[in-house]
């Protein structure tokens, strides 16, 4: 028998509007024996059942409900349908040769993270309870996989996210069973890529821009392209490959910027798409000084804010990137300009770039706006699985 968690009265928002979490200062008892990160039933004061989820009170985070309906009990056979939906949903949705296969919440699988890289799988755990049902997850997975003919030949683990702490778990990297090489050779939209699942960032690669960078190419032929933070070299390397006259990308990493350079001779790119490492904050107003005019400037920055108290200083720093990189935009050229932080909501997104435009003295054109691939669905109940906002701008000087 489990235990049961008690909402205070007035409590328990965030669930009763579709979401997956329960607060600490949300609970006003606990009634039975549990171990930290047990499946416990959820009721609200009334004693009105709200679902199933796992406990742990080290957590501001206390519960996350994995379903809502009492015959729904956590057992192997209910992890397996929740995979099953997952890789269905992929199959119907995206290119699942390299794809998420597992997004948390926005999979009724809270705290858990599966990327497949061609014949490899890369987990990252993030919440105790899910930790503990990992191995049955995984193992799901991979019969699922293998009945449709894919066999897994190795999975990583890169629960190394500091917010394991939060949780009282050690951040921990390695093999889950037999080690393989962690070089792993992918291809998206046409381009081959070496992904370093073992050092790369995240799970050693951003799928979540898969068909963003698709829409570029487009834009790119015969164009003189300038792609900032570019980390491994992935939007330069959809700009040459759809012909673009030449490609600078830009990343402060030594690291990134030797993988990307790699990876433009793994595509034959090595003479059209060039990389440096630099600083783009400082770059970019040298670039400006210096005259140099692009046809396509890309701003692909990473989160510069991971929490509401440092929201103004990322603000500050969108509008200053935004800004520059319009000024190196030739008069009818393209920004392309996103943000990846769940904090920096897509209305102050966009005021923020209206306010770079002004102060650019630039007139901007929407070519399109889009958000995630697919394969990292956003849930409207949850609305941290939102966070990707990417524009397209024709930019055009003061008229």
């Amino acid at each position: 028998m489990s235990a049961t968690i008690v909402l205070k009265k007035g409590e328990g928002r965030t669930v009763k509007s579709g979401g997956a979490w329960i607060f600490d200062n949300e609970i006003a008892q606990v009634k039975g024996a549990y171990e930290n990160g047990d499946i416990v039933a959820v009721e609200d004061f009334d004693g009105y059942f709200m679902g199933w989820g796992f406990y742990n009170p080290k957590s501001k985070i206390s519960v996350r409900l994995l379903s809502r309906r009492r015959e729904n009990e956590i057992t192997e056979d209910f992890l397996e349908k929740r995979v099953r939906d997952a890789w269905e949903y992929r199959k119907q949705t995206v290119d699942t040769a390299c794809c998420r296969l597992i997004f948390g919440e926005a999979d009724w699988l809270p705290g858990i993270v599966v990327d497949k890289f061609s014949d490899v799988l890369v987990v990252e755990s993030l919440a105790l309870g899910i930790d503990r049902l990992k191995p049955i997850i995984l193992d799901k997975l991979k019969k699922v996989l293998a009945q449709d003919g894919i066999e897994i030949r190795g999975i990583y683990e890169r629960s190394d996210a500091k917010v394991r702490l939060q949780e009282g778990m050690e951040r921990f990297k390695g093999f889950i069973g037999e080690p393989f090489d962690t070089r792993v050779e992918i291809v998206e939209n046409g381009v081959r890529y070496i992904v370093d699942v073992e050092d790369g960032q995240k799970t050693g690669f951003f799928l979540d821009q898969k068909y963003n960078r698709q829409a570029i190419q487009r834009l790119c032929p015969g164009k003189r392209v300038l792609d900032c933070f570019t980390h491994t070299g992935s939007f330069a390397l959809n700009a040459g490959i759809a012909g673009a006259q030449s490609v600078l990308g830009v990343d402060a990493s030594e690291t990134a910027v030797r993988q990307a350079q790699e990876n433009a001779a793994l595509n034959g790119l090595a003479d059209r798409v060039l990389f440096q490492c630099a600083d783009v904050f400082e770059l970019l107003p040298q670039l400006e000084r210096e005259g140099e005019r692009y046809d396509v400037v890309i701003l692909d920055p990473p989160a510069f804010t991971k929490s509401r108290n440092s929201i103004k200083n990322a603000v500050k720093g969108y509008r200053e990137i935004n800004l520059r990189g319009m000024k190196l935009v030739r008069d009818g050229g393209f920004l392309v300009t996103c943000s990846c932080s769940h904090f920096m909501d897509p209305e102050l997104f966009a005021k923020t770039i209206r306010e770079a435009a002004h102060g650019a003295h630039r007139r901007l054109r929407q070519v399109e706006f889009r958000t995630q691939a697919p394969d990292h669905p956003i849930l409207w109940a949850a609305e941290e699985s939102y966070y990707l906002k990417f524009y397209i701008f024709q930019v055009h000087m003061d008229k």
